[in-house]
C-alpha cells in the first residue's frame, strides 16, 4: 500500500504564520508516533511568502544587524531559521513547499536524510524537465541548476526523530532582484534564474503546482487524500 500524504495549500502567507503551521503538523505527526499510531498525518505544504530573507544554521557571516535593518528597508522580513544553509530570499512568485514527513512512512528513503534530499533533488530536476528546463545537482551544493551556474530552486531541511520540516522553493516567476540585495546561499560566483527567465515567459506558482504534485508522488511513491 503506498503512503497518504495530505496536500495543504496555504495561498500567500507570511513565513512566520506558515512556520506556526509547519510546527503544528510536525506535533501531530510525533504525538501519533508516540501514541504508537500506525498512520501519521504526512503533509505536503505548499505556500507563497510575502518578501522575507531566511538564514539558516550556517549564520555567522549574516550576524550584522546594519544588513539585517537594510533588508527590513526593502520591505521584506529577516527571520533567523534552524534549516540548513545559509540566507536565501522567499516571495511572491516563488513556489514553497514544506514536505512535514515521517521518513519511515515511505519505505524507499529508508529514514535516510540523504536519500530524502536526494528525492526532493529528483523531483525538482523531473518537474523542471515537463517544462523542457534541463536542470541538474551540482556536487557539493545543495539545491537544483541550470547549466551548473544558475540556480532555479533551494532546498535546506530540518529533521528530528525522522521528522522533517523545512523544504524547497522554485522560483517561478519571482522578481530575481531580491536577490541580488545578497548572495543567494552564500555563493558568490553563482547567479539565480527562474522557469520565466529560461522560457522566456511568465510561469505562474498556480500552472506549477500540479506538475509539482504529480513529480512528487512518482518520486516518493505515494498518493494524496
Amino acid at each position: 500500500m503506498r503512503t497518504l500524504v495530505r496536500v495543504l495549500n496555504l495561498k500567500q502567507m507570511s513565513y512566520l504564520k506558515a512556520y506556526d503551521i509547519q510546527i503544528s503538523v510536525m506535533n501531530d505527526i510525533k504525538n501519533s508516533l508516540k501514541c504508537g499510531s500506525s498512520e501519521v498525518n504526512n503533509t505536503l505544504i505548499l505556500v507563497e511568502h510575502k518578501p522575507v530573507y531566511t538564514i539558516g544554521v550556517r549564520s555567522k557571516p549574516y550576524e550584522d544587524l546594519h544588513l539585517e535593518k537594510r533588508l527590513k528597508g526593502l520591505g521584506a522580513e529577516f527571520v533567523r531559521t534552524n534549516r540548513g544553509g545559509l540566507i536565501t530570499f522567499h516571495g511572491s512568485g516563488q513556489l514553497v513547499v514544506y514536505p512535514v514527513l515521517y521518513l519511515g512512512s515511505f519505505d524507499t528513503l529508508n529514514r535516510s536524510i540523504r536519500c530524502y534530499v536526494r528525492s526532493l533533488e529528483t523531483t525538482l530536476i523531473h518537474l523542471c524537465h515537463s517544462f523542457g528546463v534541463k536542470t541538474s545537482v551540482v556536487e557539493g551544493l545543495p539545491g537544483v541548476w541550470v547549466d551548473n551556474d544558475r540556480k532555479i530552486a533551494a532546498i535546506g531541511i530540518h529533521c528530528s526523530n525522522s521528522v522533517t520540516t523545512h523544504g524547497l522553493a522554485l522560483n517561478c516567476n519571482v522578481h530575481l532582484k531580491w536577490f541580488e540585495e545578497v548572495v543567494p546561499c552564500g555563493l558568490s560566483d553563482k547567479t539565480v534564474t527562474s522557469l520565466s527567465r529560461e522560457l522566456k515567459r511568465d510561469v505562474s506558482v498556480e500552472e506549477v503546482i500540479p506538475r509539482f504534485l504529480d513529480s512528487f508522488q512518482s518520486n516518493f511513491k505515494c498518493d494524496f487524500k
